[in-house]
């Protein structure tokens, strides 16, 4: 079986699926209205899913979002369950994801040295 198919792959893709789906129609707590499931990595043993979350608003806390995902990973696992043909299903551990927040200031930092760039080539001319 290729690897790019295997079992925890395919596990991952579902939860993700799943809980993205729970998060917007199940969830009613408006500290987590932005947030949204980026990855799912899964143990080999599928006894863990880390869950990478991103948030959509600028204003929202990180901290807080994660706080109010881990008190609800025990629903939300029983809401898994019930959407997903496993035994036992992994663990849910919430982690932030950085990498959108880092992204928007690498490209803030490529723009305003561009933009000096050509400042410093008009005051050349």
């Amino acid at each position: 079986m290729p690897k790019d198919f295997s079992r925890t792959r395919r596990v991952a893709e579902q939860i993700q699926r799943e809980l993205a789906l729970l998060l917007q129609r199940e969830m009613r707590d408006p500290r987590i209205s932005g947030v949204t499931i980026s990855s799912v990595d899964v143990t080999r043993d599928l006894s863990l899913a880390k869950v990478y979350f991103t948030l959509l608003s600028d204003d929202a806390n990180p901290r807080e979002a994660k706080q109010v995902l881990e008190k609800a990973s025990g629903f939300l696992r029983h809401a898994l369950g019930e959407h997903m043909l496993m035994r036992v299903l992994p663990q849910l551990r919430f982690i932030y994801d950085e990498t959108l927040v880092k992204g928007t200031e690498l490209t803030n930092l490529i723009d305003q040295v561009i933009a000096d760039d050509e400042k410093k080539h008009k005051d050349s001319d």
